[in-house]
């Protein structure tokens, strides 16, 4: 259980952050995102394949935009787990419908180093055995080189190499419900 001392903190960080996209400015990126993928798979009735937890809120607005035919799961896979810096892979839960010869949409908060995605992407194909799969994600860091996935296919932000919070993606897991895209202060 949170502290009131822990809660001040979560509360100062956010109050000293930088603001890097506001939610008017996310909404307008996701709706064109919604067009980009409409316009790839609006005809194959993909499987979208939401990430927890830091692709649920991106999922929530992207999916509706989307006006046409898809089937939903999620899947979970970790390497932060509260820390501002990623460890070993945790599988927590894979997808319940079967991927087997399907189109998959993986959607993410956050393309960062993208050895999560990555290990998401290479489940999808050989554990799983799907026939395609796309890439989705909010926002792409500004990265010189990537040790894991390095491109992905729908993009709708690009942020610096800082770490970033809000709309889904977390700060020491806190923060996800930030109404805008911000980076931490002095990180």
């Amino acid at each position: 259980m949170k502290t009131a001392t822990d809660i001040e903190a979560i509360q100062s960080v956010l109050a000293k952050a930088d603001l890097l996209y506001t939610e008017v400015e996310i909404t307008q990126a996701i709706e064109g995102m919604a067009t980009a993928i409409y316009e790839q798979l609006h005809d194959q009735y993909p499987l979208c394949l939401t990430v927890m937890m830091g692709g649920l809120i991106f999922s929530g607005q992207l999916l509706p935009r989307l006006n046409f035919p898809v089937e939903l799961d999620y899947i979970h896979a970790t390497r932060y787990r509260g820390a501002t810096q990623g460890g070993e892979l945790h599988w927590l839960k894979y997808p319940t419908i079967s991927l087997e010869g399907r189109t998959v949409l993986v959607i993410d908060d956050i393309l960062d180093e993208g050895i999560t995605l990555k290990a998401i992407v290479d489940y999808c194909y050989q554990q799983a055995g799907a026939k395609e799969v796309y890439t989705a994600v909010l926002v792409e860091k500004q990265l010189p080189q990537r040790p894991g996935l390095a491109k992905v296919n729908f993009v709708s932000l690009t942020v610096p190499n800082r770490y970033v919070f809000g709309y889904g993606m977390d700060y020491q897991g806190q923060l996800r419900y930030a109404p805008g895209i911000y980076a931490v202060h002095g990180l």
